[in-house]
Order: structure tokens, then C-alpha cells, then sequence
């Protein structure tokens, strides 16, 4: 088993990777780490990691699911990039995990796959609005899960977030 997570090339928001990472770690879910570009990514708080690829070198058929992190970076770097929109669309549409916190929740509306779906996200006029015209159903809690869809408002529910992916991943559907 296989996720991609996608972090900002800065200001992604630290613990809404470290905390996905080790609940990956102790469930021996392998991970690779996608950005922008490839190379060195920083934190709000100054945590560092490596993107080992770009969104350009993504294969979504090796994956089981993708996590996209927030911060103040998701906004900056994210919300517009042209190559994540149609990877969450196969991702969705091949039935995979789809995980967002923050404000990243938007690339998931401006991806076109929240509409009639309950969200949450991290509070802000301008995310509001962009979740409201992906045709979200906001819901007002830490993690909102609706089919293979999550979404959680924040660093705060960091590691319910990354509780919620692993099950979501490792759970056995009949």
C-alpha cells in the first residue's frame, strides 16, 4: 500500500505532515512526497522535507490514495497549480482515498469533487467562498469523512486526520 502527499514548496503547515507521516510509519504505509517541484520543502514552523517528485513525474495508478497538507503555502502554491486538479479527478475517479486539511480542502473544490459532498476546512473569507462554489456542504467539525473523501479544518486535528486516512485505507470493505 501506497499514498502520495502533496505539501507546498513552503509554509506548508509542519504537523499536517509530520502527524499523516507517522500514523503512515507505525501502519507500515509506504509514502512518497510530491510538491511543485522537486527538492527541499519548509514548514510555517521551519520543519524541512524532501519532495521526491514533482506533480508532473505522478503516476496516480501507483498510489492508494493522496493527502494534499495546508498552511499558508496550499494557498500560495496550490490552489492554482494546473497539475493537481486532474490528478485528484483520477484519483476520484478510480474510487481512491482523497485526504485534505487545512486549507487545502479548496484544491478538492476547485478540483470539482466537493460538490454535494460535506467538508470541513481551515476558516477564512476567501477559502469560505471557494468551498461554497465547489458546491461543498461545510460541516462544522475537526475531520469530515463522506465516502472515500476527508477533510479536516486544521493542525488541531492533525493526527484524527491521519487516524481517519489509515482507516480509510486499511479498512477491509465488504
Amino acid at each position: 500500500m501506497k499514498i502520495l502527499i502533496a505539501v507546498a514548496p513552503e509554509k506548508y503547515r509542519d504537523e499536517e505532515l509530520s502527524e499523516p507521516v507517522a500514523a503512515f510509519q507505525k501502519a507500515g504505509i509506504d509514502f512518497d512526497i510530491a510538491s511543485t517541484r522537486r527538492g527541499p520543502c519548509t514548514g510555517m514552523l521551519g520543519a524541512k522535507t524532501i519532495a521526491a517528485l514533482s506533480f508532473d513525474d505522478i503516476d496516480p495508478k501507483k498510489y492508494d490514495g493522496i493527502v494534499i497538507v495546508g498552511g499558508t503555502g496550499s494557498q500560495a502554491h496550490l490552489w492554482d497549480d494546473e497539475m493537481l486538479p486532474p490528478i485528484i479527478k483520477m484519483f476520484h475517479q478510480s474510487g481512491k482515498v482523497i485526504a485534505a486539511i487545512c486549507l487545502a480542502p479548496v484544491v478538492l473544490a476547485r478540483a470539482g469533487i466537493l460538490k454535494g459532498k460535506k467538508a470541513t476546512y481551515f476558516e477564512s473569507p476567501v477559502a469560505f467562498r471557494e468551498m461554497k462554489a465547489g458546491g461543498a456542504m461545510i460541516t462544522n467539525a475537526p475531520v469530515v469523512k463522506d465516502g472515500r473523501i476527508i477533510t479536516a479544518n486544521g493542525p488541531a486535528a492533525s493526527k484524527a486526520f491521519a487516524e481517519a486516512i489509515v482507516q480509510a485505507l486499511t479498512a477491509v470493505e465488504w
